[in-house]
């Protein structure tokens, strides 16, 4: 496990860096895609655009969460854009667009109500439990909450399954 810090911005220092932490994003492009050929895709951007972005890069802060945060970011983009290309012109006189996944029209109101819902009952979690509930479900891997918390894996894993306990109570009293 590589988690150098790195002391200069200079630019072999961070390419060593991040050619010693990169190899952790495959699988976690592979585990987004489910397509190697994607992950692949996936993988080299993700290196790409930390290359282009390394003066955005804070010394000290973990080089793998920036880089799945990175990672994540290009996908969810991705699959937005590629959702927005699902939609297709039709052939009248108005040219009207036409999404083809549209089948029905969702409820913004009530899954608004639901998100609202929940965003309380995460803000009511006690911060012990709170801080590691969200890092989890912003993609970080329980170690590196870990790490990032100075906590004990167990006690990470422990907490986040408390937190999620302790929502379901929340929300199925609410």
């Amino acid at each position: 496990m590589k988690t150098e810090i790195l002391k200069d911005n200079n630019t072999t220092g961070f390419n060593d860096l991040l050619l010693g932490n990169a190899d952790f994003l495959k699988p976690f492009a592979v585990n987004l895609t489910r397509d190697s050929e994607a992950a692949d895709d996936l993988y080299q951007e993700t290196l790409y655009k930390a290359l282009v972005n390394k003066e955005k890069y804070r010394t000290g802060t973990n080089i793998r969460a920036w880089l799945y945060t990175i990672m994540r970011n290009i996908f969810i983009n991705d699959y937005r854009r590629n959702a927005r290309q699902r939609t297709i012109f039709d052939n009248t006189p108005e040219d009207f667009l036409i999404n083809l996944r549209q089948v029905s029209i969702p409820n913004q109101a009530e899954s608004n109500l639901h998100i609202k819902e929940i965003r309380k009952a995460i803000e009511h979690l006690p911060e012990i439990f709170r801080n590691p509930f969200l890092l989890y479900f912003d993609g970080y891997k329980y170690q590196e909450i870990a790490e990032i918390l100075h906590e004990p894996l167990g006690t990470i894993k422990s907490r986040i399954h408390f937190a999620r306990k302790l929502l379901k109570e929340q929300i199925s009293r609410g």
